[in-house]
């Protein structure tokens, strides 16, 4: 039987502050999950595999990896109290575990931290794409300007620059005012804005004569379409989109008041991103099927095939200048969740305060930013590891997007899982959960036996594939 000792009843960390409310929280945890992950990655990896069978094992998947994780996650940022280092150490000792264990946390910032670096020059590819909307350069479009567009928009690092340094300070000018007047003012506004502009944006898809089309293509499961590809994409997608893995729900819930359930508001927070997820199709494949474009276009999707159909649409300028807006609020409030765990840890171990610690991890990303920046272009054919065959032709850029994707997040998540499951007191999980008898049993052994197993196989997939 694990041993416990309980959390002493003057915690220092519960000075920080607290979310003003369960539903700023949910904002908040959907606002870090709902990013380009939903309205970019999810649209073209449903179309690459089949439609309807894939979001079915894609909802599987969040049920069984995501939701379980992410509330062990909850757990351990709400029981400790502080930065997710912090607070994995704190857990680790009340359950007289090695304060090793905070491994999982150090994997989990260090990704997040890389991964809002080159996050942040996409986000800035979607801001430059507003402006581009709004002054008509889509109109009239063909499949060669608009892919021009692209391209010299990837070949010149100085506009790159432009916007991966204005995308960069809007999620420091937030971080920087700390909780109540940062993080929880800016969700509150930009979440319900999200909405707002993609429920405007899948209205407009249903007047293109394909909406029922979309609806099938989503909705209508084809078997034989879906590979165990397929499946092993829908996991990774799943565990990806949730923000797992990188100590933003450890440091989102250290935040959480104790009178919140864990269970019901993980729940929430995962059929809230599954929703945005699915109305992203409902927005994109329409306007796809219309103009007779691949729904399987791949990565392209978003920043060629979509420009080229709101060219050449009535009122396509419009809606293409709603739905840019609508990706670069995606893409800010999931950078403000990125850029989060470093500075909780740098301000809690540093006299820097808040802002002084914003302003130093938000100018190092920046700077980790620039060589994404030069990969797409100057540095094109640099390739660090190019001695060895697996990555043979990778850019830093690319180094950085496997390494933190297929490497660091899984054992981030894995780590965690194990953790929490096996070696935290069932009494100390009960007590924090909230959850009824049955349903934490069956958390727990999804956590214990499930959850690990099906993060190991997207694991080793993704390493030898």
């Amino acid at each position: 039987m694990t041993q416990y000792n309980p959390a002493p009843d003057q915690d220092p960390g519960r000075a920080r502050g607290l979310w003003s409310s369960r539903f700023a929280f949910i904002l908040a945890a959907t606002g870090s999950a709902v990013g380009l992950g939903n309205i970019w990655k999810f649209p073209y990896v449903t179309g690459e595999n089949g439609g309807g069978a894939f979001v079915l094992v894609y909802l599987l998947c969040i049920a069984i990896i995501g939701v379980p994780i992410m509330m062990a996650e909850i757990f351990i940022g709400r029981s400790g109290r502080h930065n997710p280092i912090g607070s994995m150490k704190l857990v680790a000792e009340r359950n007289l575990r090695s304060p090793a264990w905070r491994i999982s946390a150090v994997i989990g910032m260090l990704a997040a931290f890389a991964i809002l670096s080159f996050y942040s020059v996409i986000g800035g590819w979607a801001a430059s794409y507003v402006s581009h909307a709004a002054m008509g350069d889509f109109t009239g479009g063909t499949a060669e300007s608009v892919g021009n567009l692209f391209s010299g928009l990837l070949a010149s690092p100085m506009q790159l620059l432009a916007w991966h340094t204005l995308f960069m300070a809007l999620v420091v000018l937030v971080v920087s005012r700390g909780l109540k007047h940062g993080l929880e003012r800016a969700v509150t506004i930009l979440m319900p804005a999200l909405f707002v502009l993609l429920l405007i944006t899948v209205g407009y898809a249903t007047t293109t004569g394909h909406f029922g089309e979309a609806v099938s293509f989503l909705f209508t499961p084809d078997f034989s379409a879906l590979t165990i590809n397929g499946v092993l994409v829908a996991l990774g997608h799943a565990f990806f989109t949730l923000s797992l893995g990188m100590a933003i729900m450890m440091a989102y819930g250290s935040y959480l008041g104790r009178d919140i359930a864990v269970g019901r508001t993980a729940v929430s927070i995962g059929l809230m991103d599954t929703v945005v997820a699915l109305l992203a199709g409902l927005a994109i494949f329409p306007v796809v099927f219309a103009n007779g474009l691949e729904a399987g276009a791949g990565p392209g999707l978003i920043f060629q095939t979509l420009p080229l159909a709101f060219g050449n649409m009535p009122m396509g300028s419009l809606f293409g200048t709603l739905f840019f807006i609508l990706l670069v609020f995606a893409a800010w409030t999931s950078g403000i969740s990125l850029l989060e765990p470093v500075v909780e840890w740098v301000e809690e171990n540093t006299s820097m305060g808040r802002s002084g610690s914003a302003l130093s991890v938000g100018f190092l990303c920046w700077l980790l930013g620039i060589t994404t920046i030069l990969s797409l272009n100057v540095w094109s054919d640099v390739t660090p590891l190019a001695m060895f065959e697996r990555f043979e032709g990778q850019t830093i850029f690319d180094l950085l997007d496997f390494f933190t994707a297929n490497i660091m997040l899984p054992l981030s998540g894995l780590l965690t899982a194990i953790f929490v499951g096996w070696f935290v007191a069932k009494e100390s999980l009960k007590d924090d959960l909230k959850l009824s008898s049955g349903a934490f049993s069956l958390w727990l052994n999804m956590l214990r036996f499930i959850t690990p197993v099906a993060v190991v196989i997207v694991f080793l997939y993704n390493l030898l594939v």
